[in-house]
């Protein structure tokens, strides 16, 4: 993500610490609703969530696994997410990260969701990025993305091209595809010879 663009983020959430209003917006409360009903498993060991903003996706995240790491490359972000949730909750780790550059290289995640952050990205940083969540996947891990339909001024990537460079990526395969008037909700399976793939 570009610097000029980080540097907004983080007005933005200086400004305030829900500049989207995730916490009570019917649409984010639905979305996240649908999200998290439609991931395949009851419950996870390793989850990566990039773009977490202040972590209201987060604290419903954490209750479906072992260990989250949260990420988010405005540190103003990072900082109401943990004022959002007060280290209470031990399973769940806040990183200031910048994608793609800043990815968590050596570790292996088997959930990593990607909400409300592709269209940020233009085409190269975004297919960086999607590869290094793909090569991250253990074997049977998922990629979850889901993603505004509507155009909006900060946008630099139609939805869909974002979903399409990530079915683009091969060793995986699609196990899920929900599109409404409002958002687009899809997630891919990483198949066993994916495995250590670049």
């Amino acid at each position: 993500m570009t610097e000029a663009r980080l540097h907004h983020f983080e007005d933005l959430y200086t400004a305030s610490d829900d500049p989207w209003n995730v916490r009570d917006d019917w649409y984010e409360q639905r979305k996240r609703a649908l999200l998290l009903a439609s991931l395949a498993r009851p419950r996870y060991s390793r989850v990566f969530e990039p773009g977490c903003g202040n972590g209201e996706m987060s604290a419903a995240l954490a209750a479906r696994c072992d260990s989250l790491l949260a990420s988010d490359g405005a540190a103003a972000a990072i900082d109401a997410a943990r004022r959002r949730l007060p280290g209470h909750i031990h399973n769940l780790c806040f990183e200031r990260r910048s994608l793609p550059d800043e990815w968590p290289e050596g570790e292996a995640f088997d959930l990593v969701v990607i909400s409300e952050l592709g269209y940020y990205f233009d085409p190269e940083a975004l297919q960086s990025m999607l590869q290094q969540a793909a090569a991250s996947l253990v074997p049977g891990g998922e990629l979850v993305l889901c993603h505004y339909l509507h155009d909006f001024d900060d946008r630099v990537m139609p939805t869909d091209a974002v979903h399409a460079a990530a079915s683009r990526i091969p060793g995986l395969a699609r196990t899920l595809q929900h599109r409404d008037e409002a958002f687009l909700l899809e997630a891919w399976r990483s198949l066993p010879t994916a495995q250590g793939a670049s």
